[in-house]
């Protein structure tokens, strides 16, 4: 019988802690959302708090599955000896968070005017 071979634990730590800070994102993202609705009173109007609060908590959201998701791929590459999955969700969610952050940048300056 042939011995399954395992995957380097480095390789598996590694995975870990890259699925570790998708979480730390993530709840950076829902502390953010939850602070832009409740704590920033005087940042622009009311619907523009509560709509770029609502994001940032769709973002946290989005930043927890795509990390789950994302492990889960690359465990199961590590394991099969697989290429690396290919990297469309994190390319998505780049350009999501890019839009948020253009749009938060316009705001504030069109508040500060």
């Amino acid at each position: 019988m042939a011995e399954i071979e395992r995957p380097d634990e480095r390789f598996t730590l590694a995975s870990e802690r890259t699925f570790l800070a998708w979480m730390r994102t993530s709840l950076g993202f829902l502390a953010g959302g939850i602070a832009m609705v409740h704590l920033v009173p005087d940042f622009s109007t009311g619907w523009v708090r509560t709509l770029l609060g609502l994001i940032l908590i769709l973002l946290a959201v989005a930043a927890s599955l795509v990390g789950m998701r994302r492990w889960l791929q690359v465990r199961h590459a590590l394991e099969r000896g697989a290429p690396m999955p290919e990297a469309r969700e994190l390319w998505l969610f780049a350009v999501a968070v890019s839009l948020v952050a253009g749009f938060t940048a316009v705001v504030t300056v069109i508040g500060a005017l």
